[in-house]
């Protein structure tokens, strides 16, 4: 096949489409449309503009700031005049952006406002290759003068003019670029040791955006919704490079706190997210359908047993009964289509979950009521994408066979191995992690799988999490962990047993839920920490850790578990961007609850 580039891909993009909606962002309660002409004239700017200041290509450039308009066409702009865009956290505190910038060593750094400017600030005297910090937000920063620092405003003016005056540069430069170009590093959050910065080619990419329509049925018309971090390889996949491949317009959030509300606003045909967001969505339904009056309860759940029922089958490949069909064809119009429409899913043809191993149970859920919600399977060094669950293909267990084009076997160990065009070219700055992740083009995934008799891969666990109890079993921890976030008072569980007589767990509880629970109970606290030591809560929780116990071989079953008196953030380096809990943080931090939970009684 023919590998392409970011700026060719875009290119047609914007030829084909022209004066179409390319994106919308939300301003004073009005929602403001950015054609795609437009989308290229400010990539073109900006480009140009950091040509003319010393941008060569193969340079890194940082971006920190949240999801918006301004985040995508920085990005291209770079890509597309040969830079490397290097994407940070917005959450990340000076030291870990001081990190990202010096190991990249990126000549240029945006950053959106008074906020991360101050990040910048903090070690600006111990960086000499950076050479200009653009902003782009400039709330609070009117007066503020440094000669380091210019506006994003000041920077479009300055490649405007260039454009008047050799409008063939920009072009010159995109058609410089080559697939084996590096087009973006971008730097794994892992739960362990500092991050990496993988090195994705241009042909990685655009081979990826090409790849997934077998799969993910993408078209020109869709709506998607931007809100997580778009320096992960996730929402990277969809605000840029999906949408110049297949087109569609990206909606930006006005805040993380008006994502539902914007979910309803926009009703994106294609939904994405983390499992952490789906298990909240679903604890939001069960809640709202506990204060429901109970003919309305007595409907829904009559529904849902339909729903489940049907989806039961069609999710061990078995045909539906006719009868059944129309049950749940019923069902749908009287209780799912209205539901769906209070969460924003009504137009929504497909729903993906990726980034962290989800529960059956909640794909369950979300295929009962209608939203076609699906797993994917991937990482950043293999560009986010190894196995899609086919629509209508869905099988319990198993994210799906591998993508078109991406080979797949397993190791003697069990650990998964994959190699496709979009396996990435390493490590930036790391040949000794390289060279234990990639081994004769073979990526290693660090997940252990196997492949089942249909060629559906299976997700056991992290090949570093398995635990080995005293007693020399086996324990795959991820399958544990989440049957427990199932309920909609468990944000989230880290199970304990390595070289340990039992299994025991680390619970954080969902403070929403719980807290309405201790309201409706008339269960008083003042703080958090009285929260999580209420006998009521204590015993509210031992109830949910009993049903998933009654589900589970007794070597597996959780004997005692300890509510984290804290809550847990990613400022503080206890979750990953993507909300997954650092294990070995956590099991440090935490040493002497989980030293309490063995000691001999």
């Amino acid at each position: 096949m023919t590998f392409k580039t970011v700026p060719q891909v875009f290119k047609q993009m914007v030829q084909k489409h022209g004066d179409w909606v390319a994106m919308r962002e939300k301003e004073y309660g009005l929602w403001h449309d950015i054609s795609w002409n437009e989308y290229y004239r400010l990539a073109q700017h900006v480009g140009s503009a950091l040509i003319s200041i010393g941008l060569e290509k193969g340079d890194r450039v940082s971006i920190i700031g949240d999801n918006c308009p301004e985040w995508v066409i920085i990005d291209l702009g770079i890509q597309c005049t040969g830079g490397v865009s290097v994407g940070i956290y917005a959450t990340n505190a000076w030291p870990q952006v001081e990190y990202v910038i010096e190991n990249s060593e990126s000549k240029f750094f945006f950053v959106e406002n008074e906020e991360q400017l101050d990040k910048w600030l903090n070690f600006r005297d111990k960086i000499p290759f950076l050479k200009k910090v653009i902003v782009w937000d400039l709330e609070g920063l009117r007066h503020f003068k440094d000669p380091m620092v210019m506006t994003y405003a000041e920077l479009l003016k300055i490649g405007g003019q260039i454009v008047q005056k050799d409008p063939d540069m920009f072009e010159k430069r995109m058609a410089e670029v080559t697939p084996d170009d590096l087009s973006a590093l971008i730097y794994t959050s892992g739960t362990t040791g500092p991050p990496k910065g993988a090195m994705l080619t241009h042909g990685n990419v655009t081979w990826m955006g090409e790849a997934v329509k077998s799969v993910i049925p993408l078209e020109d018309t869709d709506e998607v919704l931007s809100y997580l971090p778009l320096c992960h390889v996730f929402e990277r996949l969809f605000s840029v490079i999906f949408h110049i491949t297949h087109g569609g317009t990206v909606n930006f959030i006005e805040s993380l706190d008006t994502v539902t509300d914007n979910m309803k606003e926009i009703s994106p045909t294609v939904g994405y997210a983390v499992p952490r967001i789906w298990e909240k969505y679903l604890s939001a339904v069960y809640i709202r359908m506990s204060d429901a009056t109970w003919f309305k309860r007595l409907v829904f759940y009559i529904a849902l047993k339909i729903g489940q029922k049907r989806t039961s089958l069609k999710m061990n490949l078995k045909p539906v009964p006719f009868y059944l069909e129309v049950l749940y064809r019923l069902a749908y119009l009287a209780v799912f289509r209205k539901l769906k429409e209070r969460l924003g899913f009504d137009r929504m043809k497909i729903a993906i979950t990726a980034a962290a191993p989800i529960s059956s149970d909640v794909l369950h859920f979300f295929q009962s009521i209608g939203v076609n919600l699906i797993e994917a399977y991937g990482q950043t060094e293999g560009t986010g994408v190894t196995s899609v669950s086919r629509i209508g293909k869905l099988k319990f267990g198993t994210v799906g066979p591998p993508l078109t084009g991406v080979e797949v076997k397993i190791a003697e160990d069990g650990e998964i191995l994959v190699k496709s065009p979009g396996v990435f070219k390493g490590y930036y700055k790391s040949p000794e992690a390289t060279a234990e992740t990639l081994k004769d083009g073979w990526l290693y995934s660090g997940d252990v799988g196997e492949l089942d008799e249909d060629g559906y891969l299976k997700i056991t666990d992290r090949k570093k999490d398995i635990i080995v109890t005293a007693g020399g079993k086996n324990i795959t921890p991820q399958y544990i962990e989440n049957k427990l976030k199932f309920s909609p008072y468990i944000n989230d569980a880290v199970i304990i047993g390595d070289n340990r007589r039992f299994i025991t767990s680390l619970i954080m509880i969902d403070e929403d839920n719980v807290v309405k629970y201790a309201q409706d109970n008339k269960i008083q606290f003042s703080t958090y920490k009285d929260l999580t030591q209420s006998p009521e809560i204590i015993k509210l929780i031992q109830g949910e850790v009993d049903k998933v116990n009654e589900a589970l071989s007794r070597v597996e079953q959780v004997k005692k578990f300890t509510i984290l008196p804290k809550r847990l953030y990613e400022e503080d380096g206890e979750v990953t961007p993507t909300m997954k809990v650092k294990r070995k943080y956590v099991n440090e931090a935490f040493s002497d609850l989980i030293e309490a939970m063995y000691k001999r009684k």
